[in-house]
């Protein structure tokens, strides 16, 4: 079993010690110390967040990776909380001087610091999830997703459902990266339905991995165009579009987790990233001694999948669930991307 705590950033014990105290399981110094659960104590592991957790479905898998790496590896778990990149720094000032056997930084968000906090302290590992560095130092191990294989599986249903022949995305930024979540939805629209039109709308502003208000915006100029199913890829504004989409008639689709859940009723499926399967995996890894580098994790490696192709999709309260059909002809397109029939261009890299 592990010791699992959590703590706030830094910043966040400075503007709200109450806040804090709530949001951790225990109180205590920096480390965010709690009650021993009968883990070994010869490995530690600090998971660093780059936004409080609170009900954002990706964090928590990210954390529940990392208690599942504890009680696998008998190692402790403290999950460091930041709330904007000043405690981002500090938390990580913080997990360096603990010196765990891991340091783990989730998302993009907090690349730029975990990469060079590893080349500032060589004989510290480190791990980032979802994200990885262009010139890793080998202290520096990355677990990334092949997002693109799940996006074009609910492209297939998309087209598969589809009464309007109208399909589209919200995303966040018009970036190689978060085409991941466009390009192959509409290729996998198009391979079941040839001519199907597909509009994509990017929510920008200040705040677009966030605004709900302006990403149900955007779904609705994608409702008024005539589509009937939206592929959701904006973050915490995904609420927006499953807003839009109860209000406009449209379906939707979510990432990440099981986002039917959200807004029943409206949301077909999810491509899902198996965020706590890569993390266990790669801490067991680096344990065993094998760092640097990077391991992609797709449909062949359990990393991305569908909602609808998991254990419990009647319960999920998604609606592909009441489309066994389309579930046996996506399944079927998932097999031949595993089998390599069919391969996915990743817009990240296709240039």
């Amino acid at each position: 079993m592990s010791k699992f705590a959590r703590r706030a950033g830094a910043a966040a014990l400075a503007v709200g010690l109450i806040a804090s105290v709530a949001a951790c399981s225990s109180g205590g110094s920096g480390s965010g110390s709690g009650d021993s659960t009968g883990a070994s104590g010869d490995e530690s592991i600090i998971l660093i967040t780059p936004t409080p957790i609170g009900s954002n479905n990706f964090l928590q898998l990210a954390a529940d990776g990392a208690e599942q790496a504890g009680e696998k590896y008998g190692a402790s778990v403290d999950v460091y909380e930041s709330e904007d990149p000043t405690s981002i720094q500090q938390n990580i000032d913080a997990a360096v001087r603990e010196k765990p056997s891991i340091i783990i930084g989730v998302s993009f968000s907090v690349l730029d610091q975990i990469t060079q906090a590893a080349a500032d302290y060589p004989d510290q590992q480190f791990l980032l999830i979802d994200t990885s560095a262009e010139e890793p130092t080998e202290n520096l191990t990355s677990a990334v997703f092949k997002e693109y294989e799940a996006t074009y599986l609910t492209g297939v249903e998309a087209g598969l459902l589809t009464q309007s022949g109208n399909v589209g995305v919200v995303a966040s930024l018009d970036t190689p990266f978060l085409h991941r979540w466009v390009d192959p939805f509409f290729a996998g629209a198009e391979s079941v339905k040839p001519g199907v039109k597909t509009a994509v709308q990017y929510v920008g502003g200040d705040n677009p991995f966030g605004d709900q208000a302006r990403s149900k915006a955007q779904a609705q100029i994608l409702a008024d165009g005539g589509a009937d199913y939206v592929q959701a890829a904006a973050s915490g504004g995904n609420l927006g579009v499953f807003e839009a989409a109860s209000e406009a008639g449209f379906k939707a689709f979510g990432v990440d987790t099981n986002q039917c859940l959200d807004s029943p009723g409206n949301v077909v499926d999810n491509a899902i990233k198996r965020v706590d399967v890569a993390l266990v995996n790669s801490v067991g890894d680096i344990l065993d001694g094998t760092t640097g580098g990077f391991t992609s994790y797709g449909l062949a490696e359990g990393g991305v999948s569908l909602t609808g192709l998991e254990d419990g999709v009647a319960d999920s309260q998604c609606l592909i669930a009441d489309h066994p059909d389309v579930i046996e002809k996506v399944a079927a397109v998932r097999d031949q991307i595993v089998s390599g029939e069919i391969t996915v261009t990743d817009p990240l890299t296709a240039g």
